[in-house]
């Protein structure tokens, strides 16, 4: 049997993995600044998380949702002191695009509506609902077409205003910072307008967190610094540190009954194992208040170099848009190099690295970058 080709794969094979450092399988090193779709949040192998997944597996690795879990007990408590958000609900599953599609569905079982508000380059996932509220075309299958979805100009706040008087709206759902739309920040002020006319209207403020969120931006979720809660954070990637587990924090006003979410992977005692390792490891080495400095760091080493177009994003969630003279970038930066990166089109350098990367490795891609564009 052959793999169903999918994916555009780089001839690499990563044979090991420590830090902020991977290795190939003749033992060449590569930076990695791209953390695997921002997924390794705490760093590869971290000591901690590997202990803690180790001692869960000497004692039950898995059983369903039909018994108690105290670990997910555990969990909820500990992620809602790190996010502050500590009235709110969890809800567990397995991956982004589900964490979204559930969050959608709670949206729609709460005021009754259809209507979904996303935005222009989103991206949200390729399960049924989160496809649909996902900005491309080309991997949308006819069975997941939909007239409830209403594609808006990111950070217009009149076109924003305009569909709620045109519309029953059900939800908004909106990346802090877009990620595959090419680091592209919602504005605090749209954020606000998104609480207000949710509030306005009922619907559901929904903060797609998958990639923007876990402490990358400096912040818990990247929409925090719009002073304003979401009614639902949907989270993933670093959740986990690698580990796949994904959830939804949903706010008190929600109220649950018993089916209407479900999942039999979601939340398992391996899964809620990773997932206290990574959030004891953020707050234990300020891994948010890391992110956000070096983050800074490199935005403002990079602020004057030139043959750069755009330096957007906050903290470790950073996009470097290059002219079309420079689409090599990329490619040069991992086989001349040996540094992963990122990229979304057009052009877009996408920086995703562990929160806890240091200015030493930032200085490593610093130097690279400026070789191949100067």
């Amino acid at each position: 049997m052959n793999l169903f080709d999918v994916y555009p794969v780089q001839d690499i094979t990563i044979a090991k993995a420590q830090g902020s450092y991977v290795w190939d399988d003749h033992g060449q090193r590569y930076l990695d600044f791209y953390g695997g779709h921002a997924v390794i949040s705490i760093g590869h192998t971290h000591p901690h998380w590997v202990q803690r997944i180790e001692d869960q597996m000497h004692k039950i690795s898995f059983y369903s949702n039909s018994i108690h879990i105290p670990l997910q007990k555990e969990l909820a408590t500990l992620l809602g002191e790190v996010s502050g958000k500590e009235d709110y609900q969890l809800f567990l599953c397995n991956s982004g695009a589900e964490a979204n599609e559930n969050a959608l569905k709670l949206a729609s079982f709460y005021n009754g509506r259809k209507k979904v508000i996303a935005f222009k380059k989103a991206f949200h996932g390729r399960t049924s609902l989160a496809v649909a509220a996902t900005d491309n075309p080309a991997i949308i299958a006819p069975v997941n077409e939909t007239s409830n979805v209403l594609f808006l100009p990111f950070n217009d706040e009149f076109a924003l205003a305009a569909a709620f008087r045109q519309h029953e709206i059900s939800a908004v759902i909106i990346e802090g910072i877009q990620g595959v739309g090419g680091i592209i920040e919602a504005t605090a002020s749209f954020l606000k307008a998104i609480r207000n006319l949710c509030d306005s209207h009922n619907a559901v403020y929904i903060a797609d967190s998958v990639q923007c969120g876990y402490g990358r931006t400096g912040k818990f979720y990247s929409h925090d610094i719009a002073g304003v809660d979401a009614d639902i954070y949907s989270m993933a990637k670093g959740m986990g540190n690698g580990f796949p587990v994904a959830g939804i924090s949903i706010s008190p006003k929600f109220k649950a009954k018993h089916s209407m979410l479900g999942t039999t992977f979601g939340g398992n005692h391996l899964a809620c194992a990773a997932a206290i390792a990574v959030l004891e490891t953020i707050r234990e080495e300020k891994l948010m208040q890391n992110a956000a400095e070096v983050g800074a760091y490199i935005l403002d080493e990079l602020k004057d170099v030139p043959n750069i177009t755009e330096l957007r994003g906050r903290g470790l969630m950073i996009g470097i848009e290059l002219p079309e003279a420079f689409k090599q970038v990329k490619a040069n930066l991992l086989h001349k190099h040996h540094i992963f990166t990122g990229e979304a089109k057009p052009n877009v350098i996408r920086l995703l690295p562990a929160l806890n990367i240091g200015k030493t490795e930032a200085d490593h891609f610093i130097k690279a970058l400026k070789e191949e564009i100067a």
